[in-house]
């Protein structure tokens, strides 16, 4: 089946600000970054890579306006550095409204040879991250009064079973689990928390770390015989981030067949 035609902005996100991590480059959270601003957003961008990051910001200021855009270099490790995005995000707009978890580091080791190092490094970003930037939205939303919505990037690989991503499918069950409770406890202050879970998404970085053969096989599972856009994810999470989706929290939407 053939990708289907871009979808054009609506507006469901006009006047909101939100924070993205890991916004740089052509994967799932740069995709983001454009599809709020498309849907009229302003919008927050952090990412590891200070270069990329930068050239991102560039584009999307010249595409955009540059007052509805701003980043700054965030590695979601140091707590520091969440701290200064967030800060940034209320300095520059005087509100947050949504933030987009999308920092994650995958890798390929079987269990039997990975080193605590490995495993660690993966915990941190992808599960330790998710939690640490959660934990300075909800402070954020209930300082100002309540409401806000969070929208954390999970993976189907938290639900199944995949050689060599102990990990990383530990790393995506955490954040499955950690939106499902943390979405009980912002909701007395009005704040929705959902995941989306994607599977095979394509984008350069996903090609120069994964096997052609482990591609082939992945997108052999895929119910449509491709892998998905990266826009296509960030529609989802558009929907998430939206008023359409405003009795929906705690939730996990699969952005593919394969929910168990």
């Amino acid at each position: 089946m053939s990708t289907p035609d871009y979808v054009p902005g609506h507006g469901l996100l006009k006047d909101r600000t939100a924070v993205i991590t890991a916004a740089a480059g052509a994967g799932i959270g740069g995709a983001t970054a454009r599809r709020f601003l498309e849907e009229g957003a302003r919008i927050v961008i952090g990412d590891a890579h200070a270069r990329r990051l930068k050239e991102t910001e560039d584009t999307l200021a010249a595409e955009f306006g540059a007052d509805r855009v701003a980043a700054l270099p965030c590695d979601v490790t140091d707590e520091d550095q969440v701290a200064a995005l967030f800060a940034l995000a209320e300095q520059t707009h005087g509100r947050l409204d949504v933030v987009v978890n999308n920092a994650g580091l995958g890798g390929t080791a079987a269990l039997v040879d990975m080193t605590d190092d490995q495993w660690g490094k993966v915990l941190d970003v992808t599960l330790n991250g998710t939690f640490r930037c959660t934990r300075a939205a909800l402070r954020s939303f209930k300082a100002s009064g309540g409401g806000g919505v969070v929208v954390n990037n999970a993976s189907v690989v938290g639900w199944r079973a995949q050689t060599g991503q102990a990990h990383y499918a530990a790393a995506k069950a955490g954040v499955m689990a950690l939106t499902r409770c943390a979405a009980l406890e912002a909701a007395e202050f009005g704040v929705r928390i959902n995941a989306v879970a994607p599977s095979l998404a394509m984008h350069p970085h996903l090609v120069k770390v994964t096997s052609e053969e482990l591609l082939a096989e992945l997108t052999a599972r895929e119910a449509f015989g491709r892998y998905a856009e990266p826009w296509e994810v960030a529609n989802v999470i558009v929907f998430l981030a939206s008023g359409y989706s405003s009795y929906m929290t705690g939730e996990t939407v699969s952005v593919s067949s394969q929910h168990p």
